[in-house]
């Protein structure tokens, strides 16, 4: 009974995926048309103005929008792989491709022995929950590379590491998820991969590291946290504007440096807290270093001067390899990014434009969006203190000493 019970969960999950990707398929397709601006043009106009730069061997030095870490040039010039379809096609594709590597990966995570299939079923409802975005973005290619990352971390940790160098390097914040690594050799692995790209890609193409100054001259993006400061200060006459700036619209005037300064203190703080749970933390069991990196990755997104919807692909991802694992404690954390993903298909692209207007409805919707991430913060970093670090100050309890051995780590 147990083995038919199984089967009809895994057709469940396999019919549930197929129709919600034919879905996404339809919509990026233009088949059906989503509510809301146009969430493709990024692929069919921006992305692809970046292809025909970097196809000639150099980054596009003078688009102050590029800013991302040299490798995402491969994401840019994936469609390549598929000379027989149009650049947009080809995209879209290799995004349902990317999609489909990690539904596969949670799978085969999820059957092993004391696993679960709620990390499929969370990706399976959160990507499907974000709509078009989530083709529309390399952010579900990265995704990918992160959830293997992960996953290969507790047996095979100079993969993990050089999976993750590598994810940095398409979009920094898989550097992360090394966090919770133990191992000395993920994060040789990790500086090795790094290292190597970087220095390739540094002599292959010019202005591989342009991007590290377009970043740093960003603004407070209105879907942020700090940007609810603003929306809901233009209700008492702050004579600020929202404009289009640095690739995202993003509140311009008084007191926004302030704003954005104010949140890259927090993202310190955020990341010193991180640092003191790892000296704190003694118990690492085979989930910790997933819900480590899920705590890391959610503290770095809240805290951060952008929160474009496709961060949220980064969240799900980490969320369904924590749930993979039966003794994760990140099952509440993860619903609340389950909700906060809904909510965030109603900001962007449905109702944006109340967003952008800082109407009732805009800042109702960033105001329970936003908190639901906060809250997940918090839960996770509070679930992830509790699981691992010990309650005396002092030498561990006999008890505790003997969990920690459940796992014994080499270094």
């Amino acid at each position: 009974m147990e083995t038919v019970g199984a089967g009809r969960s895994l057709a469940w999950l396999l019919g549930t995926w197929g129709a919600t990707r034919l879905l996404l398929l339809l919509f990026v397709f233009k088949v059906f048309v989503f509510p809301g601006p146009d969430v493709t043009s990024d692929v069919s106009v921006i992305y692809q103005g970046w292809y025909e730069v970097l196809r000639h061997g150099t980054f596009p030095l003078d688009d102050v929008t590029w800013q991302y870490p040299p490798a995402a040039a491969l994401a840019i010039l994936s469609p390549a792989l598929l000379p027989f379809l149009d650049y947009a096609t080809a995209f879209f594709v290799l995004a349902f491709l990317a999609d489909l590597a990690v539904l596969l990966l949670l799978l085969y995570a999820g059957v092993r022995p004391g696993r679960s299939l709620r990390g499929a079923w969370m990706w399976v409802a959160g990507a499907a929950l974000l709509g078009p975005t989530v083709y529309a973005r390399y952010d579900v290619m990265v995704t990918a590379v992160a959830v293997a990352a992960l996953l290969a971390g507790a047996r095979h940790p100079r993969v993990m590491g050089a999976l993750a160098g590598f994810g940095a390097l398409l979009k920094v914040w898989p550097v992360l998820l090394l966090v919770g690594a133990v191992r000395r050799r993920a994060w040789g692995a990790a500086a090795a991969t790094v290292a190597a790209v970087a220095a390739l890609f540094a002599l292959a193409m010019p202005g591989a590291f342009a991007f590290l100054t377009f970043q740093s001259n960003r603004g407070t993006e209105v879907e942020s946290l700090g940007a609810l400061v603003f929306h809901v200060a233009r209700q008492f006459g702050w004579n600020g504007e929202v404009l289009l700036n640095y690739g995202s619209v993003e509140f311009l005037g008084p007191y926004v440096n302030v704003v954005s300064t104010a949140a890259l203190t927090l993202t310190g703080a955020a990341f010193g807290w991180l640092l003191l749970w790892r000296l704190m933390a003694t118990r690492f069991l085979p989930h910790t270093l997933a819900d480590a990196a899920f705590v890391a990755v959610l503290a770095f997104t809240v805290t951060s001067r952008v929160i474009s919807p496709q961060y949220l692909v980064w969240l799900v991802g980490i969320a369904a390899v924590c749930l993979c694992y039966r003794g994760s404690r990140m099952r509440t954390a993860a619903g609340l990014v389950l909700a906060a993903t809904f909510v965030t298909v109603l900001e962007f692209p449905l109702w944006f434009s109340h967003v952008v207007a800082s109407d009732p409805r805009g800042i109702t919707l960033l105001f329970v969006r936003n908190g639901l991430l906060v809250a997940a913060t918090l839960t996770a970093a509070v679930q992830l203190w509790r699981s691992t670090v010990p309650r005396t100050s002092g030498a561990p309890l006999p008890a505790q000493a003997a969990r920690t051995k459940e796992t014994p780590v080499s270094p």
